[in-house]
């Protein structure tokens, strides 16, 4: 064989080597499209059961754009925040994998009526929670009082711890720590003097594997429940609005602030301190489960 027909040969050799790269390059930066429901979220990491997975593993970027759809046919959209991809929430993701195999999201798309049930839902666990809570801590005050009871009330613990566990199963985070913040009568701006703490709640947080920050806010009852819902929202943007540019907390930690209107009254209403006690906002640092068990296991 000629040295012109070797070199030849070598010459098509290294082009199917390019091509063969190039195809696969292609085929790996391929945009593909998957439908499924969060299972859970961490910061810019969102765990997603579809038909095909049961732990498919979508990351979020900066440039991730997030939009809920509208209209009879689905052809509008309205611009969303990250903080409204929660648990329980029905998405259609479109992106590309990356070298491990997870989904690099280009856009994430879902319905508002499926928004708002996904709200629903993690509402109604944290409030089941919350009396659960309440109950437990009245029985231990009842344990207290009646010692000759001793047998029933430890029955009866028991039973209460149980049902924690079991509701504490349903939510996927542990909460780390919390901040409450108080509103006047019918206002909606935060006092200055709760700066500090807030700012202090996202250090701490910041320190937390897989944090993410809950904000819920709350109004009483007096006046009407479409005035105390507005307000409660209001609340919890503003409060939100602080935690993200003065605390400098990246979008993809925080949850949908909740507007829980007049729910979970925690004060006495007849009274004007227990009223007072209800125009509030609660601020959660949480931990997704799965990475703190991790960190426990290491």
């Amino acid at each position: 064989m000629t040295k012109y027909k070797l070199s030849r040969l070598a010459y098509v050799a290294a082009l199917s080597i390019i091509g063969l790269t190039l195809f696969s390059t292609a085929v790996t930066a391929q945009s593909v499209k998957v439908e499924g429901l969060i299972q859970a979220r961490s910061g810019d990491t969102i765990i997603l059961k579809t038909s095909d997975s049961p732990n498919l593993v979508v990351l979020l970027t900066d440039s991730t754009d997030v939009a809920q759809v509208q209209g009879m046919l689905k052809a509008r959209k309205k611009e969303m925040s990250m903080a409204a991809l929660i648990p329980g929430l029905p998405v259609k993701v479109e992106g590309t994998y990356n070298d491990q195999r997870q989904l690099v999201a280009n856009s994430v798309r879902f319905k508002g009526n499926d928004l708002e049930q996904a709200q629903a839902i993690s509402a109604g666990m944290h409030e089941t929670k919350a009396q659960t809570q309440q109950n437990k801590e009245e029985l231990e005050r009842q344990q207290a009082q009646l010692t000759d009871q001793q047998t029933k009330v430890a029955a009866n613990k028991a039973a209460i711890d149980a049902a924690v566990a079991r509701f504490g199963q349903l939510d996927d985070y542990y909460i780390r720590d919390e901040v409450t913040v108080y509103f006047d009568n019918g206002k909606v701006n935060v006092d200055p003097k709760y700066n500090s703490q807030l700012l202090a709640l996202t250090e701490k947080a910041k320190a937390i594997e897989g944090y993410m920050i809950e904000v819920k806010g709350y109004a009483s009852v007096t006046g009407s429940t479409a005035l105390n819902q507005k307000l409660s929202e209001d609340r919890a943007n503003n409060v939100t609005t602080i935690l993200l540019q003065q605390g400098r907390v990246s979008l993809t930690r925080m949850l949908a602030p909740g507007a829980m209107g007049e729910s979970e009254q925690v004060g006495n209403e007849k009274t004007v301190e227990g009223q007072a006690e209800n125009r509030r906002v609660v601020v959660r640092v949480l931990q997704n489960k799965a990475i703190a068990g991790n960190i426990e296991g290491n």
